[in-house]
């Protein structure tokens, strides 16, 4: 695919997911992109920081365990896309509360490589200070299940 199919198939993931009404919120197109094999890095070096091969453990272990952590649904908006070949580079805001109370909107810079019009790989950089106060630290056993 090219640059510019790949940031529409970004522009479309996040616009389907990040959508006011938690109820109209589409994952749909995120998971059917998402290849078998993909790999989701957290990078630094914080209890987060690992990462997660599969789908499955994308899906269960990372964006599972995030969920549990926050009330309804969660939202992440895309406000600059920046394409250049397999890659995709989102600049992103959270808009989520934790199960606490506690705001969680987090920046993010997410690098995706894409082939063939599949999510191969995800590079997420965020402040993890934020992640740990908001979230806690990235419980052990899905941690060891994660590798």
């Amino acid at each position: 695919m090219s640059a510019a199919a790949n940031k529409k198939l970004m522009q479309d993931i996040f616009a389907a997911a990040a959508d006011p009404d938690p109820a109209a919120r589409d994952r749909a197109l995120f998971i059917e992109s998402l290849a078998d094999d993909a790999k989701w890095v957290v990078t630094g070096q914080y209890s987060w920081s690992r990462t997660f091969a599969g789908r499955d453990a994308i899906l269960n272990d990372l964006h599972g365990h995030v969920r549990s952590r926050l009330v309804d649904r969660t939202r992440t908006v895309a406000h600059r896309f920046i394409a250049d070949g397999d890659f995709v580079v989102v600049e992103a805001k959270g808009d989520n509360v934790t199960k606490e109370g506690i705001r969680y909107d987090n920046d993010y810079c997410l690098v995706f490589r894409i082939e063939d019009g599949r999510i191969k790989e995800i590079r997420e950089y965020c402040d993890s200070v934020l992640t740990e106060k908001a979230l806690g630290p990235f419980p052990e056993a899905a941690s060891r299940a994660a590798g």
